[in-house]
């Protein structure tokens, strides 16, 4: 510490006599130990208890107010060498004779095939025939052929666990825990699977699922899988013509939805979005399992119409690099990109929960998310293929009820979207509960806060948060944390396995911060899009790195702030994630250009001062007949993208100006926008 701590200081933050005495009396015992050390001790034993946060925060700040960045950033969870020793990842580099987590790095970027084979093999992938080479040697890095002869059915891995070990945990609203165990969630899937077979679905046939993360929604996911079809995964929050844009860019036969269901007391008719929507037939799940729904269209069936009563099916084995999910992400044209994930994407979802998460046979996770967004999908591989149990709480997670849920499934690993933590910092809503047996936290889809990201650790008395930062066509993280490195708020601490990074300036030249350009090949990687030029979009104009390797093109602005950790400042393209969800620039200013008496707009995302999720703001033209106000703009564009964009997307601010910078091909200079913004804001 840089100097003794004042009793004055203490006494600001509201403590009465005696805490103020005991808390002096612990950080003078530690004084003599280093920065990390004298944290450590204090963060285990002076500061339970019921202490406020903000002594947490003041004691923080206070210890680390000398430290060395160069060491990289002050570290609020540091691992002890027995939770070191005892990983997934120590026993990994100890089974090879490495000499820690660096070092497996190393190897795993030197020798990617072999890396694979470990994981494919440690993970227990079953395959129909067994695999030769990991990747064929003559395939191209932009798209390397992976498993090359094996076929399988990558939903087969999901059911490794004994039959009786529970696979999903729910709560519906208002009622109690309900588990499903791996043999229920199999044999559920197999009635799906000969559901669509039975109802003349295809091997190939694109299959929607518009619902909630739910015990249904999880067989559904697996039993279209299991028959060889295409999950078409669409966020169920979305408007009706984004709904339609999705189907029709997909080619959808068939869409799985539930007749309604309720977030934060509200009813939402989610069967009438669907249809207006225009899809060819929707098979209808009830939201209270007692009921039916009713008022159905012709072709249309329900859930108990459709389900197959036999339960065994035998998945249908296919080629590494068939389709198993349509996923989308945000395009630069306003239409979204159609990623397809395949057999072998699954395998790098499973990969970093083992070995950045650390997940363990008999650990339940939760994430609060959905099948449209990647983070459902990964959520269902990340858990089962590693013998691991799903928490799911389908209602928001923005009041104490989640909370309460995470304690009482017994949650081991909770992930999140950063303004979640923002939401429960403000309320107050998590604090008190039993949080014990969490391990670790994660985060991904915005920026973090650090002080948000401390309170977070503190609500759990001190677990690590493995930042988590990727995309939908990686099928997983490019850059993320460990369970053996110390833990700082809101930072990165390595690359991904299997892959390494460089970050560049605008003229391509290598930067401490810039645009982060990824070293292919790895399992995980897009190969194509359905709907885009997959070249184009990621390898065209990227020059090799100075080493002579295949650089792809990713969009993200990070930063090396030292001793080998990382920052995210946000997208570097014109794409922003609200709430966790990608969407394009284009996306949004398209549907506002619609609205009367609008020229032109550009929507940016700005992060607030010292960091944390984006803020939409939108730079507004008005035409010549506008006769809108300043103020009237703001809850106009607000109702206009929640109608028909997505309801959970805020704009923040509306900026009225007479017209938009444009590079000399008439393109919107956002990133000058934006600059402008944060600029004046700041």
């Amino acid at each position: 510490m840089s100097r003794p701590i004042t009793p004055m200081e203490l006494t600001g933050l509201g403590l009465p006599a005696l805490a103020i005495e005991d808390l002096l009396a612990a950080i003078q015992s530690v004084s003599g130990f280093p920065l990390q050390e004298q944290w450590l001790r204090l963060s285990g034993h002076a500061l339970r208890g019921n202490l406020p946060f903000n002594v947490h925060l003041r004691l923080y700040e206070h210890v680390f107010a000398d430290w060395d960045a160069a060491a990289g950033p002050p570290p609020a969870w540091t691992p002890d060498p027995v939770q070191v020793g005892s990983s997934n990842l120590g026993q990994l580099w100890n089974d090879l004779g490495l000499t820690g987590y660096d070092a497996l790095h190393r190897w795993s970027t030197s020798e990617r095939d072999a890396f694979w084979r470990i994981v494919v093999e440690g993970l227990g992938i079953r395959f129909r025939s067994p695999i030769s080479t990991i990747r064929d040697p003559g395939s191209p890095v932009e798209a390397p052929a992976w498993l090359p002869g094996a076929r399988l059915n990558i939903a087969e891995s999901c059911f490794q666990a004994e039959a009786d070990q529970d696979a999903v945990v729910v709560q519906l609203p208002g009622r109690p825990l309900v588990r499903m165990t791996y043999g229920e969630l199999e044999k559920l899937s197999g009635r799906v699977a000969n559901g669509l077979s039975e109802s003349e679905f295809g091997s190939g046939d694109a299959i929607a699922v518009i619902m909630p993360m739910t015990l249904e929604s999880v067989a559904i996911y697996l039993g279209i899988v299991m028959a060889g079809c295409v999950v078409v995964s669409i966020s169920d929050s979305f408007a009706a013509e984004e709904i339609a844009s999705r189907l029709e860019l997909t080619g959808a036969r068939g869409v799985f939805t539930q007749d309604q269901m309720h977030r934060a007391g509200k009813k939402i008719d989610l069967y009438r979005r669907v249809v207006d929507s225009g899809p060819a037939q929707v098979i209808v799940l009830p939201e209270n399992p007692e009921l039916e729904p009713d008022l159905l269209r012709g072709q249309d069936r329900t859930w108990t119409g459709f389900l197959s009563p036999q339960a065994d099916f035998e998945p249908v084995a296919s080629e590494p690099s068939a389709s198993t999910n349509f996923l989308f992400s945000s395009g630069t044209t306003g239409e979204p990109k159609v990623i397809p994930w395949t057999h072998t994407t699954p395998i790098k979802c499973a990969a970093d929960a083992w070995l950045h998460h650390d997940v363990r046979p008999g650990d339940v996770l939760a994430w609060p998310t959905n099948l449209g967004w990647m983070m459902g999908p990964w959520l269902i591989y990340a858990a089962l293929v590693n013998r691991a149990t799903i928490a799911l709480y389908p209602d928001a997670p923005t009041g104490r009820g989640f909370g309460v849920f995470i304690q009482e499934a017994e949650v081991t690993m909770l992930g999140l979207v950063p303004s979640l933590v923002q939401s429960w910092r403000a309320s107050g809503c998590m604090e008190g509960l039993d949080w014990s047996r969490i391990k670790a936290f994660s985060s991904t889809g915005e920026c973090s806060n650090p002080e948000d990201m401390l309170y977070l650790m503190w609500l759990a008395g001190y677990r690590p948060i493995i930042e988590y930062c990727g995309g939908t066509e990686i099928g997983g993280a490019y850059l993320t944390g460990t369970v053996v490195q110390p833990s700082s708020p809101a930072t990165f601490s390595t690359p991904a396995l299997g892959l390494d990074l460089d970050l560049v300036d605008e003229d391509g030249v290598s930067a401490e911060s810039g645009e982060v350009l990824l070293i292919p090949p790895s399992i995980g990687l897009s190969n194509t899009l359905l709907n885009a030029d997959h070249h184009k979009v990621y390898f065209e104009g990227v020059s090799p790195s100075a080493g002579g390797e295949t650089r792809r093109r990713h969009g993200d602005e990070i930063e090396a702030i030292g001793g080998g950790y990382y920052r995210h400042h946000g997208r570097a393209d014109d794409t922003m994630n609200l709430g966790g969800i990608k969407v394009s620039s284009v996306e949004i200013e398209r549907i506002l250009n619609r609205i009367p008496g609008v020229r032109e707009t550009a929507a940016i995302a700005v992060p607030p001062a010292g960091g944390g999720p984006d803020r939409l703001v939108i730079f507004l033209v008005p035409g010549p007949d506008a006769t809108e106000t300043s103020s009237g703009w703001l809850p106009l564009m607000q109702k206009a993208v929640r109608e028909h964009l997505n309801p959970l997307f805020r704009v923040s601010d509306v900026v009225v100006v007479a017209s938009l910078p444009r590079t000399a091909s008439q393109k919107i200079m956002r990133r000058s926008i934006r600059k402008a913004y944060r600029d004046e804001h700041e």
